[in-house]
């Protein structure tokens, strides 16, 4: 039993889509990976993006936001560790030696490399946090927070499968070496650009 109505419920539906279908270091990557990997060989990301999430949700849900809003610092160590993991990221992807069918070497993420990413990931603990706190009633706490947890993953899935989707269909553009490499770079400097926010969040603090 839940004290979610159907208004509080279309509303999350279009939080969870437009927050999940927007570009971000998720997306990103998982576009990279499906350009330079495939579709199926970039199945475990793309699982552990969306499951990996469902456990963050929860996770918020239960009490970690709270953590952090009483040792702020701990939400500011977190940030950091996740910008600099990202900027780590961008250069293995700015570095990539190109498509598996071309004898690259690269190898996709694992489901749980890409669940782990999530806890360290800034835009992720936004949505988290802004699910929990904005379409969780008090009432039925618990079972709402698993709701809106199972919601966002169902609508995340598609979100990034699309974004993995979208990479597959750039691979026959992308055959020749220069032009991947051209690709890749392009893919880490969004993501080296998606820590804009963060750090001015930081400089700000």
């Amino acid at each position: 039993m839940t004290a979610l109505t159907p208004e509080l419920l279309a509303a999350l539906a279009l939080f969870a889509f437009v927050s999940s279908i927007t570009p971000g270091p998720n997306n990103t990557m998982l576009m990279a990976s499906g350009a330079n990997f495939g579709f199926r060989a970039s199945i475990p990301h793309l699982m552990g993006v969306s499951g990996g999430f469902f456990i963050l949700v929860v996770a918020v849900g239960l009490g970690l936001g709270g953590l952090f809003s009483a040792y702020p610092e701990l939400h500011d160590i977190l940030s950091v560790a996740g910008g600099l993991y990202l900027l780590w990221l961008a250069w293995k992807i700015a570095t990539s030696k190109g498509m598996t069918t071309s004898g690259g070497s690269g190898k996709p993420q694992t489901f749980l490399q890409a669940a782990a990413f999530q806890w360290v990931n800034p835009k992720a603990w936004a949505m988290a946090l802004g699910a929990v706190t904005a379409y969780a009633p008090r009432e039925h706490y618990v079972a709402n927070i698993l709701v809106v947890s199972l919601i966002f993953m169902a609508i995340n899935l598609p979100c990034v499968m699309s974004w993995t989707g979208f990479g597959v269909g750039l691979r026959r553009f992308l055959d020749k070496p220069a032009v991947l490499r051209g690709f890749n770079i392009a893919m880490a400097l969004l993501l080296v650009v998606s820590l804009i926010p963060l750090a001015l969040e930081l400089i700000g603090a």
